[in-house]
């Protein structure tokens, strides 16, 4: 549902009309001053504390009192300000006969200053991408789920602002984020050789954030799916009722008005997730955006590396590529072959005698008579050229790496397995273990004492928590390899995400599909 805007929001902004007035400096200086006074809790003040406090910047000359209450009626006119009379004792003539008001800004002034403020430090789109904010609006949803109207006072209220302000936030930071990969300045960096110190970071950022939202984003729509429309209803009365808890002076909007506000960002927020009818989520779009974002870093990583091959001889690269062709028996074969080699060739105009045999235009031209022409360079520069190597397959070494790297990484999963299962332990309670293990314990040693928690949730869903010795006690951990002498380090593991941790021990075998055997929550 789309608000529609109705007359009163079309109106013409006179409260804007201060920031383009001729004496745009002087109505500034004045608001600016105003607005840092009213983040002290300095409301109302006198024309005279205006413009000493206005002087002080020395932004200003020939500048007097006069002028400076003359604008404060001018701001008061165009609804910035609002005044009020003071009845204070004179203690001269020019203050008798000056008007005696206080000022204090109106909420559309304060709106206005505070997004000039921000204005000033916009250096490009900005924005990040926070996986974890997924997480936040999941567990939000659940508990909203959960509840089904059995609410503490204040509670609905503070899950709403929760699950409302994460998900503006993911929504506002990673599309300006995305946005400013797509920014001229991205593009000219794209096409240095500077990009390259960049590029790893780049994309692995995002693939970390495409595979936190492909992991956890099924749990908000999960949750959207099973919230129905009666429980959402009680949740966002709720929400009204702890609202109108909250004393408020000059409330200008109904109970009925703020429920169907609230009900617009739920369906908004539903859309963003679940999409509408046969259109595709905003989520959907946002995981498309970042893949091309990818794809788009990897091609300009590739055109800058061949650019800085182009002046390396392909000799000995195109004389295997020709035998490959020579060896061929079947054209179509060649056909294929030359579809993957070359692909689509640039346009090039040669000229030559045309000497064709037939007049038919749907003749191939692998049936053309070929025109035979010697070419060369145009260039007056003797570019150095270098021999390179026939391109080797290494369908063998890769296959063989696969296989290690599998290997490897079912003997770590086995290990953290084991490590679940006990729940708690440190380094002195070890048993003899394989290198690969002990890489891993160092690996999570040095992650905790990175965090500032020193505490980790790994892929799998599993939260490890780092026990700093108390007493700097020490204590060898046996490997396979020989002994390491360390801290007594104590580590505490527990099931974070429960549904990743079933998968990975159906995977690994330890439960059937039918979800018996081994309890994860130990």
């Amino acid at each position: 549902m789309i608000k529609i805007p109705d007359l009163q929001s079309l109106r013409g902004v006179p409260e804007l009309k201060y920031v383009n007035a001729d004496n745009v400096v002087r109505y500034r200086s004045i608001m600016r001053y105003l607005y840092q006074q009213y983040q002290k809790l300095n409301y109302w003040l006198k024309a005279d504390e205006i413009y000493a406090g206005v002087m002080s910047w020395n932004v200003h000359k020939d500048y007097t009192l006069e002028q400076c209450q003359v604008d404060l009626e001018q701001l008061v006119e165009w609804g910035n300000l609002s005044s009020r009379h003071y009845g204070e004792r004179a203690t001269s003539v020019e203050e008798y006969l000056r008007k005696k008001h206080q000022y204090l800004l109106t909420p559309y002034s304060i709106e206005i200053e505070r997004l000039l403020e921000s204005l000033e430090t916009v250096r490009g789109y900005g924005g990040s991408l926070e996986p974890t904010l997924f997480d936040t609006i999941a567990d939000t949803l659940f508990n909203i789920r959960r509840k089904a109207g059995t609410y503490e006072p204040g509670e609905a209220l503070e899950l709403w602002n929760l699950v409302h302000d994460s998900f503006q936030k993911l929504h506002e930071a990673s599309v300006d984020y995305i946005a400013s990969l797509q920014t001229g300045m991205a593009e000219e960096l794209m096409v240095t050789d500077a990009f390259l110190l960049y590029k790893d970071a780049i994309t692995h950022y995002l693939k970390d954030f495409v595979h936190a939202l492909q992991r956890r984003s099924y749990k908000i729509e999960g949750n959207l799916i099973q919230i129905s429309h009666h429980v959402r209803d009680i949740f966002l009365y709720a929400v009204v009722e702890d609202e109108w808890n909250i004393p408020k002076i000059g409330e200008t909007i109904t109970q009925d008005q703020y429920f169907n506000e609230l009900l617009d960002k739920w369906n908004v927020l539903q859309r963003w997730f679940l999409g509408e009818g046969s259109s595709s989520s905003e989520l959907l779009l946002l995981e498309r955006a970042t893949k091309e974002a990818i794809v788009k870093m990897v091609r300009s990583a590739l055109r800058i590396q061949e650019r800085k091959r182009s002046n390396i001889s392909r000799r000995k690269e195109l004389d295997y590529l020709g035998q490959w062709f020579y060896k061929l028996e079947n054209v179509g074969i060649a056909h294929q072959l030359a579809a993957y080699a070359f692909g689509l060739f640039a346009t090039r105009h040669l000229h030559g005698e045309d000497t064709r045999n037939s007049d038919s235009q749907g003749i191939s031209i692998w049936d053309e008579k070929p025109i035979m022409k010697s070419l060369r360079s145009r260039s007056r520069k003797k570019h150095e050229r270098h021999e390179t190597e026939a391109v080797i397959d290494h369908t063998r070494d890769k296959e063989r790496l696969r296989t290690e790297f599998i290997q490897r990484h079912k003997q770590e999963l086995q290990f953290l397995i084991h490590m679940v299962d006990k729940g708690e332990t440190n380094i002195s309670l070890l048993e003899e273990i394989s290198t690969t293990s002990r890489l891993q314990i160092l690996n999570w040693i040095s992650r905790c004492n990175a965090s500032a928690n020193l505490a980790i949730q790994t892929a799998e869903g599993i939260r490890i928590q780092l026990v700093l010795p108390t007493s700097k006690e020490r204590a060898n951990l046996v490997c396979e390899d020989g002994e390491l002498e360390m801290l007594n380090y104590g580590f505490r593991f527990q099931v974070a995400e429960q549904h990743s941790w079933n998968d990975l021990l159906l995977w690994m075998g330890y439960i059937g599909t039918s979800g018996g055997g081994q309890d994860g929550n130990n």
